[in-house]
């Protein structure tokens, strides 16, 4: 953990939005980046590990990625790599030469310079749901996103500690028109929040504006804000073998400013990659690789992570699956091929469950302990996804966020430390053989940081649990949920560069924002 004095704590006050000492909605752990301390997960032996990296290079090699983007593919000839339209193979000692450059942990640093995320080593970081098209709650059931539960949901990604990152749109709101939504959604995000933004690579326009709006809200010089890591992207391939022209065109701008490039082929085993989990992982592998290499080529030594989004299908209708047995597999598998390579690691916190029901949450709690057991440092979607990606729920992000503070204390050293006190044998020595130790001094001095203390989950027994209501856990998160909306306040932001993010987007606006096919 961090060296906060609320390290050690149970669920450390209640800091929420502003990191306050309390707050009406719920008893959170105070802000902190997590650190594992667990060994990873290694069901490859190095034999095994050297087999996927050699058919990851024979596919570099001998079979090529297609790169969508004529500039990325002038570079990656000038790079001496072999070219044929859009097909480009590279050699094994070029990709070895390009991950040497990679820095194996980078810092993001937000305009709140207290919201700083490492990525990388044994940090984990926590990233909400990004981009549902629908929403789904309790009250209004399921339904397109729109721009008034798209500011519900940063909401609920500033005012929960646990989330460390204000990624995508946690649902895409279609009420406003494409070639301006980012502006609006930028917008919000950046005042709503003090966290890690995110840009979307989806044409030229739309990055600039993003690392602008940045810039802007930060306060910073252009020297200043390329001179560090300040917000960043995720890519994903086109699986199989093909990396598009906006994605590319985005990853490299942000290459040339020294801002993170996160790569992520996403590959179904049994659809759009091998139905075997070593080929599915070779493959992911050398789709993320090509574009590293490319990126590092561009900008030696530029921020970059690997991805991993490799799942299966449900072979009886060829719908994604998500939290299975093969998915937390293939995550520990491009763990270790990920520290083989030296590269920061992301994964993702996913079901394909519909509504926030157990399997939901089973499925939600497979994907989070595979990002453990690979030592993932930075895990997507890690609350409120539902429906293979489809649907984002409040309710959901909510009972999530339980999970991940769970996570949170298991990492807490207090769980597993035996010094003499924590062995306790003088407590052992006076309760003895047939006594009880709630009143015994020991557990008086510790009984209020013992254990971790759930904001959603109820341990009340059947009848007291029936007397107060019967009130299943996705209700309890609905009342949480509507309980943060009713008391949120925004954080703290300099008046001026506020003014100046409204007038970057008013002219924005009027300029037309970004072209469509609208």
């Amino acid at each position: 953990m961090t060296e906060d004095s609320g390290r050690r704590r149970r669920a450390g006050g209640r800091a929420g939005n502003k990191q306050r000492a309390g707050t009406a909605a719920i008893d959170q752990m105070p802000w902190r980046i997590p650190v594992n301390p667990d060994r990873p997960t290694e069901p490859l032996d190095m034999d095994g590990v050297m087999a996927i990296h050699r058919g990851c290079m024979r596919i570099l090699r001998e079979i090529g990625i297609e790169f969508l983007n004529p500039a990325a593919v002038d570079i990656l000839r000038k790079a001496g790599c072999r070219v044929d339209g859009t097909n480009v193979r590279m050699d094994e000692d070029f990709v070895t030469d390009m991950l040497r450059t990679v820095p194996e942990s980078f810092t993001i640093t937000p305009r709140n310079p207290a919201r700083e995320v490492t990525i990388g080593g044994r940090h984990m970081v926590f990233v909400n749901v990004s981009s549902p098209p629908n929403a789904w709650d309790l009250e209004r059931g399921k339904r397109s996103g729109d721009f008034a539960t798209f500011r519900e949901f940063m909401k609920l990604t500033q005012y929960f500690n646990c989330i460390h990152v204000a990624g995508g749109y946690p649902v895409e709101p279609i009420d406003i028109h494409p070639s301006i939504r980012h502006l609006d959604c930028l917008y919000e995000k950046l005042t709503l929040t003090d966290k890690v933004v995110h840009a979307y690579s989806l044409g030229a326009e739309r990055v600039e504006d993003v690392m602008e709006m940045t810039r802007i809200a930060g306060g910073l010089t252009h020297e200043e804000f390329s001179a560090r890591p300040r917000m960043y992207t995720n890519i994903n391939s086109v699986s199989p073998l093909k990396h598009d022209y906006p994605m590319l065109d985005g990853a490299m701008r942000l290459a040339r400013r020294s801002q993170p490039v996160i790569v992520t082929p996403f590959t179904l085993a049994g659809a759009m990659a091998p139905v075997t989990m070593s080929g599915a992982v070779a493959l992911s592998l050398a789709e993320g690789l090509s574009a590293i290499a490319l990126l590092q080529y561009i900008n030696p030594g530029c921020p970059v992570a690997i991805g991993t989004f490799t799942s299966n299908v449900d072979m009886k209708s060829g719908a994604p699956a998500f939290g299975t047995p093969e998915y937390m597999r293939a995550t520990q598998m491009t763990g270790q091929l990920a520290r083989h390579y030296r590269l920061p690691l992301r994964s993702s916190g996913v079901c394909a469950a519909n509504v926030p029901d157990g399997q939901a949450m089973w499925e939600t709690s497979n994907s989070l302990w595979a990002a453990v057991q690979s030592r993932t440092n930075i895990v997507y979607h890690a609350a409120g996804w539902l429906e293979g990606g489809l649907i984002a729920s409040p309710e959901k992000f909510v009972m999530d966020c339980e999970v991940l503070q769970m996570i949170q204390r298991y990492f807490e050293e207090a769980t597993f430390a035996t010094t003499e006190e924590d062995i306790a044998l003088d407590a052992i020595r006076e309760v003895g053989p047939g006594g009880h130790y709630f009143g015994c001094q020991h557990t008086q001095d510790r009984y209020s940081t013992a254990f971790y203390a759930p904001f959603v989950s109820d341990w009340r027994n059947f009848e007291a649990w029936e007397g107060d209501g019967a009130v299943w856990t996705p209700e309890r998160a609905h009342r949480i949920y509507k309980a943060i909306l009713a008391e949120f306040e925004a954080p703290d932001m300099n008046s001026d560069h506020q003014e100046e993010l409204r007038r970057f987007v008013a002219k924005r606006k009027q300029e037309g924002g970004a072209p469509t096919d609208f």
